[in-house]
């Protein structure tokens, strides 16, 4: 079954990667697209292999499925070889979190607006209960920008209260409830929780940005995760998939994230390899923001702007 080559240069950098000033720094972190291309290489020949030998729908959802798989264990064996990240981070680093399952009550947190600690060399103000000072970084820069979409979608949706929750349309007619964005009191509320769970963990917490105006994007629950997973599937295995499918399956995956840490590598190296069995040439190219577009843009938003626009030219990192 033909394939279409896969390149680093199929998996631009998300900004979240890129929380240095250091063009040098910078260039190690964009390194990291070999290692998935590589992963996606030997994917979509399993992916392929799989395909031929046994066809029909159901037996092509168990094959995207174990592929899906093999590349969380492939994140979390990648964790182990490379150990903690530099910085702030590498204190709560735990290859295990790669592969362990977002559970009832664990619901994964990303602090969107000003993240004080994205910028390079920025201090901890004990008084403020934030970061200052420092370089910006590509990091920081991108989710001082989300912060603002999201606060936009606030208005724009006219939610009064401190919860805009995601309603995911499914191709079969189902809503489900997707990730939810979290402002005001809600925020706090997760301030307080996210300093408690590092404080459990035996961790300094001292790190964790309580202060200022936090935004926080919140993952659904396992078991709509579970019900996005699914359906992310099923589009896929369809026999003559078409664009549209791929850019709703794709969405659809980075709403229902599978594990505590990794899942953004995993999602984005699952679907280019899937792209290059399934719309071999055709498949469209991976945005380097797409985990924030489609965290914080919404479903109509979010596969329009990753679905229309050009792709970039191939670049080796």
């Amino acid at each position: 079954m033909a394939t279409a080559p896969i390149t680093p240069g199929d998996f631009p950098t998300s900004p979240l990667a890129l929380r240095f000033a250091d063009p040098a720094r910078q260039a190690k972190a964009r390194a990291f697209a070999s290692e998935q291309a590589n992963a996606a290489v030997e994917a979509a020949a399993m992916l392929a292999r799989r395909w031929e030998t046994t066809p029909g729908v159901p037996a092509r959802v168990a094959a995207l499925a174990a592929v899906h798989a093999h590349l969380v264990d492939w994140r979390y064996r990648l964790a182990v070889t490379m150990g903690p990240p530099p910085g702030i981070a590498g204190a709560a680093f735990n290859p295990e979190r790669f592969r362990t399952p977002i559970r009832e009550g664990d619901t994964n947190y990303d602090r969107l607006g000003e993240v004080g600690r994205l910028r390079e060399g920025a201090r901890w103000d004990q008084a403020a209960r934030t970061y200052t000072g420092g370089l910006a970084t590509p990091a920081w820069e991108a989710m001082l920008r989300y912060g603002r979409l999201a606060e936009q979608r606030f208005a724009t949706e006219g939610v009064e209260g401190d919860i805009l929750q995601n309603r995911v349309l499914l191709p079969d007619g189902r809503r489900i409830a997707g990730n939810r964005l979290l402002r005001g009191e809600a925020a706090h509320r997760t301030d307080a929780e996210l300093t408690a769970r590092y404080t459990a963990r035996g961790l300094d917490a001292s790190w964790v940005e309580s202060g200022g105006k936090p935004l926080y994007s919140a993952t659904p629950t396992p078991q709509d995760s579970a019900l996005l997973h699914a359906a992310a599937l099923d589009l896929l295995a369809r026999p003559h998939l078409t664009t549209e499918d791929y850019l709703l399956a794709r969405y659809l995956l980075f709403q229902a994230p599978r594990t505590k840490k990794g899942s953004d590598a995993v999602t984005r190296t699952f679907i280019v390899a899937v792209g290059a069995v399934a719309l071999p040439g055709t498949a469209p190219a991976l945005p380097e923001d797409i985990d924030l577009r489609c965290y914080v843009l919404g479903q109509p938003l979010c596969r329009t702007a990753a679905g229309t626009e050009p792709a970039r030219p191939r670049q080796n990192p």
